[in-house]
């Protein structure tokens, strides 16, 4: 399997894994958002994961559009729109794949100096 298809592959992982925790909670208790966070909060360890997760999301948006625009990544806007209906887990994994798809693109143009492939 190519990176890219793992990279889609984690993107689909990456909503399906959160929104299966994320229905049943909302089916139970609604869209409560002050519920979210004060139960997202209500410990140590949910902290920790709450505010891993808050910092993560800055440093991907920033990711995106610095990577993103040096390397002309079309449709930015898609892992921003990830990050903010699902997380993370989705926008990091759908971006990825965007960018291969932009290095696949200068590689058959011949344009780039680009050496990120490992």
């Amino acid at each position: 399997m190519n990176r890219k298809n793992v990279y889609l592959f984690l993107c689909v992982l990456g909503i399906v894994l959160p929104y299966s925790q994320l229905i049943p909670w909302v089916l139970e208790n609604g869209l409560h958002l002050g519920l979210i966070f004060r139960q997202l909060f209500a410990n140590r360890i949910g902290g920790f994961f709450g505010l891993d997760v808050l910092v993560s999301s800055v440093a991907l948006v920033g990711f995106v559009r610095t990577e993103g625009h040096r390397l002309g990544v079309r449709r930015l806007w898609l892992p921003i729109v990830g990050l903010l209906t699902v997380g993370v887990s989705c926008a990091l994994p759908l971006f990825l794949y965007l960018r291969e798809d932009a290095l696949d693109r200068i590689a058959h143009e011949g344009r780039g100096e680009i050496s990120v492939r490992a």
